[in-house]
Protein backbone atom coordinates (compact mmCIF):
# COMPACT_ATOMS: atom_id res chain seq x y z
CA UNK A 1 0.00 0.00 0.00
CA UNK A 2 2.31 2.29 1.14
CA UNK A 3 3.93 1.76 -2.80
CA UNK A 4 1.11 3.65 -3.92
CA UNK A 5 1.66 6.49 -1.49
CA UNK A 6 5.23 7.19 -2.83
CA UNK A 7 3.50 8.26 -6.10
CA UNK A 8 4.26 12.04 -6.62
CA UNK A 9 0.88 13.38 -7.49
CA UNK A 10 -0.51 11.51 -4.09
CA UNK A 11 2.25 12.36 -2.15
CA UNK A 12 0.82 16.12 -3.10
CA UNK A 13 -3.03 14.85 -2.03
CA UNK A 14 -1.39 13.87 1.28
CA UNK A 15 0.58 17.76 1.84
CA UNK A 16 -2.90 18.49 1.59
CA UNK A 17 -4.20 15.87 4.21
CA UNK A 18 -1.32 17.35 6.09
CA UNK A 19 -2.94 21.04 5.60
CA UNK A 20 -6.25 20.25 6.53
CA UNK A 21 -5.28 18.38 9.73
CA UNK A 22 -3.53 21.17 11.06
CA UNK A 23 -6.31 23.07 10.59
CA UNK A 24 -8.29 20.92 12.50
CA UNK A 25 -5.59 21.15 15.38
CA UNK A 26 -5.69 24.78 15.29
CA UNK A 27 -9.38 25.39 15.01
CA UNK A 28 -10.45 22.96 18.16
CA UNK A 29 -6.93 25.26 20.10
CA UNK A 30 -9.16 28.34 18.57
CA UNK A 31 -6.02 29.96 17.22
CA UNK A 32 -7.92 30.79 14.26
CA UNK A 33 -5.21 32.27 11.92
CA UNK A 34 -3.56 29.30 12.15
CA UNK A 35 -6.43 27.46 11.03
CA UNK A 36 -6.90 29.27 8.10
CA UNK A 37 -3.51 29.24 6.48
CA UNK A 38 -4.00 25.60 6.76
CA UNK A 39 -7.25 25.39 5.16
CA UNK A 40 -6.06 27.59 2.33
CA UNK A 41 -2.46 25.34 1.56
CA UNK A 42 -5.55 22.04 1.56
CA UNK A 43 -7.21 23.79 -1.43
CA UNK A 44 -3.35 24.66 -3.08
CA UNK A 45 -2.20 21.13 -2.66
CA UNK A 46 -6.18 19.60 -3.80
CA UNK A 47 -5.38 22.19 -7.38
CA UNK A 48 -2.10 20.93 -7.63
CA UNK A 49 -1.82 16.89 -7.46
CA UNK A 50 -4.22 16.48 -10.57
CA UNK A 51 -2.18 18.35 -12.38
CA UNK A 52 1.16 16.77 -11.18
CA UNK A 53 -0.52 13.66 -12.10
CA UNK A 54 -1.81 15.07 -15.58
CA UNK A 55 1.91 15.46 -16.41
CA UNK A 56 3.03 12.05 -15.56
CA UNK A 57 3.02 9.88 -18.32
CA UNK A 58 4.51 6.86 -16.47
CA UNK A 59 1.91 6.28 -13.87
CA UNK A 60 -0.18 2.84 -13.83
CA UNK A 61 -3.91 2.04 -14.12
CA UNK A 62 -3.70 1.42 -10.46
CA UNK A 63 -2.13 4.38 -9.38
CA UNK A 64 -4.23 6.47 -11.15
CA UNK A 65 -7.13 4.60 -9.66
CA UNK A 66 -5.65 4.81 -5.89
CA UNK A 67 -4.68 8.66 -6.52
CA UNK A 68 -8.62 9.44 -7.51
CA UNK A 69 -9.90 7.45 -4.13
CA UNK A 70 -6.91 8.98 -2.28
CA UNK A 71 -7.71 12.22 -3.86
CA UNK A 72 -11.68 12.20 -2.85
CA UNK A 73 -11.15 10.69 0.85
CA UNK A 74 -8.73 13.55 1.91
CA UNK A 75 -11.32 16.57 0.18
CA UNK A 76 -13.90 14.63 2.91
CA UNK A 77 -10.94 15.81 5.46
CA UNK A 78 -10.36 19.58 3.84
CA UNK A 79 -13.17 20.37 2.67
CA UNK A 80 -16.41 18.75 4.94
CA UNK A 81 -14.73 17.87 8.27
CA UNK A 82 -12.42 20.68 8.87
CA UNK A 83 -14.65 23.71 8.02
CA UNK A 84 -17.12 21.60 10.10
CA UNK A 85 -14.57 21.99 13.23
CA UNK A 86 -13.96 25.41 12.59
CA UNK A 87 -17.50 26.51 12.47
CA UNK A 88 -17.98 24.55 16.09
CA UNK A 89 -14.95 26.22 17.49
CA UNK A 90 -15.54 29.62 16.39
CA UNK A 91 -19.03 28.75 18.25
CA UNK A 92 -17.44 27.87 21.10
CA UNK A 93 -18.63 24.26 20.27
CA UNK A 94 -22.54 25.46 21.41
CA UNK A 95 -24.43 22.96 20.32
CA UNK A 96 -26.59 25.11 17.82
CA UNK A 97 -23.35 25.29 15.94
CA UNK A 98 -23.52 21.04 15.10
CA UNK A 99 -26.19 21.56 12.63
CA UNK A 100 -24.39 23.80 10.63
CA UNK A 101 -20.93 21.76 10.65
CA UNK A 102 -23.51 18.51 9.98
CA UNK A 103 -25.14 19.83 7.07
CA UNK A 104 -21.44 21.35 5.61
CA UNK A 105 -19.91 17.58 6.17
CA UNK A 106 -23.28 16.20 4.74
CA UNK A 107 -23.33 18.04 1.58
CA UNK A 108 -19.44 17.28 1.03
CA UNK A 109 -20.13 13.53 0.83
CA UNK A 110 -22.91 13.60 -1.28
CA UNK A 111 -21.19 16.02 -4.08
CA UNK A 112 -17.79 14.22 -3.86
CA UNK A 113 -19.95 10.69 -4.53
CA UNK A 114 -21.79 12.62 -7.25
CA UNK A 115 -18.67 13.59 -9.03
CA UNK A 116 -17.06 10.33 -8.07
CA UNK A 117 -20.25 8.42 -10.11
CA UNK A 118 -20.73 11.31 -12.69
CA UNK A 119 -18.09 13.73 -13.20
CA UNK A 120 -18.12 16.83 -14.67
CA UNK A 121 -20.93 18.34 -16.85
CA UNK A 122 -19.07 18.62 -19.60
CA UNK A 123 -14.62 19.32 -20.30
CA UNK A 124 -14.95 22.39 -18.20
CA UNK A 125 -18.16 22.66 -15.86
CA UNK A 126 -18.95 21.83 -12.67
CA UNK A 127 -22.65 20.90 -11.68
CA UNK A 128 -22.88 22.86 -8.09
CA UNK A 129 -20.20 24.99 -6.53
CA UNK A 130 -17.13 22.74 -6.13
CA UNK A 131 -16.03 22.62 -2.77
CA UNK A 132 -12.53 24.42 -2.69
CA UNK A 133 -14.73 27.73 -3.33
CA UNK A 134 -16.00 26.90 0.34
CA UNK A 135 -12.34 27.53 2.10
CA UNK A 136 -11.45 30.15 -0.35
CA UNK A 137 -14.39 32.37 0.64
CA UNK A 138 -14.02 31.44 4.01
CA UNK A 139 -10.69 32.55 4.02
CA UNK A 140 -11.93 35.85 3.25
CA UNK A 141 -14.60 35.76 5.56
CA UNK A 142 -12.36 35.33 8.81
CA UNK A 143 -10.28 38.85 7.53
CA UNK A 144 -13.65 39.80 9.15
CA UNK A 145 -12.87 38.14 12.37
CA UNK A 146 -11.57 41.36 14.51
CA UNK A 147 -13.99 43.64 12.79
CA UNK A 148 -17.10 42.09 13.85
CA UNK A 149 -18.04 41.47 17.11
CA UNK A 150 -17.39 37.65 17.97
CA UNK A 151 -21.22 36.47 18.40
CA UNK A 152 -22.06 38.36 15.23
CA UNK A 153 -19.10 36.84 13.29
CA UNK A 154 -20.25 33.10 14.71
CA UNK A 155 -23.88 33.68 12.81
CA UNK A 156 -22.52 35.24 9.78
CA UNK A 157 -19.85 31.93 9.96
CA UNK A 158 -22.68 29.66 10.13
CA UNK A 159 -24.94 31.54 7.49
CA UNK A 160 -21.98 31.26 4.99
CA UNK A 161 -21.22 27.41 5.63
CA UNK A 162 -25.32 26.90 5.15
CA UNK A 163 -25.50 28.86 2.04
CA UNK A 164 -22.34 27.50 0.48
CA UNK A 165 -23.35 23.90 1.42
CA UNK A 166 -26.86 24.45 -1.10
CA UNK A 167 -24.83 25.55 -3.38
CA UNK A 168 -22.41 22.65 -3.41
CA UNK A 169 -25.70 20.60 -4.18
CA UNK A 170 -27.96 23.31 -6.24
CA UNK A 171 -28.12 22.19 -10.35
CA UNK A 172 -26.57 25.37 -11.39
CA UNK A 173 -23.22 24.92 -13.40
CA UNK A 174 -19.39 26.61 -12.57
CA UNK A 175 -16.56 26.71 -14.46
CA UNK A 176 -13.94 24.46 -13.80
CA UNK A 177 -10.62 26.68 -13.56
CA UNK A 178 -7.40 25.95 -14.32
CA UNK A 179 -4.24 27.29 -16.59
CA UNK A 180 -3.45 30.91 -14.75
CA UNK A 181 -5.54 30.56 -11.93
CA UNK A 182 -3.49 27.48 -10.27
CA UNK A 183 -0.89 30.63 -10.40
CA UNK A 184 -3.43 33.05 -8.63
CA UNK A 185 -4.00 30.49 -6.32
CA UNK A 186 -0.65 30.05 -4.75
CA UNK A 187 -0.17 34.17 -4.99
CA UNK A 188 -3.66 34.47 -3.02
CA UNK A 189 -2.52 31.66 -0.90
CA UNK A 190 1.09 33.17 -0.33
CA UNK A 191 -1.14 36.82 0.95
CA UNK A 192 -3.57 34.92 3.00
CA UNK A 193 -0.54 33.82 5.03
CA UNK A 194 1.21 36.58 5.29
CA UNK A 195 -1.53 38.50 6.48
CA UNK A 196 -3.35 35.76 8.72
CA UNK A 197 0.01 34.94 10.12
CA UNK A 198 0.56 38.66 11.44
CA UNK A 199 -2.29 38.16 12.76
CA UNK A 200 -0.80 34.65 14.02
CA UNK A 201 2.23 37.12 15.74
CA UNK A 202 -0.50 38.90 17.61
CA UNK A 203 -2.23 35.94 18.88
CA UNK A 204 0.79 34.12 20.21
CA UNK A 205 2.61 37.39 21.53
Amino acid sequence: MLWFARDLPNLVSLAGLISAAIAIYFAILGVFPAAVIGLVWAVVFDWFDGRVARKMKVRTDEQRHFGAQLDSLIDVVSFGIAPGILLMSVGGFRPWFLPGAIIGLAAAVIRLSYFNVFGLADDSTYRGLALDNNVIILVLLFALRNVLNAPIFAVLLYVALVVLASLNLAPIRTPKLGGGWYWALVAFAVVASVFYGWQLTGHLG
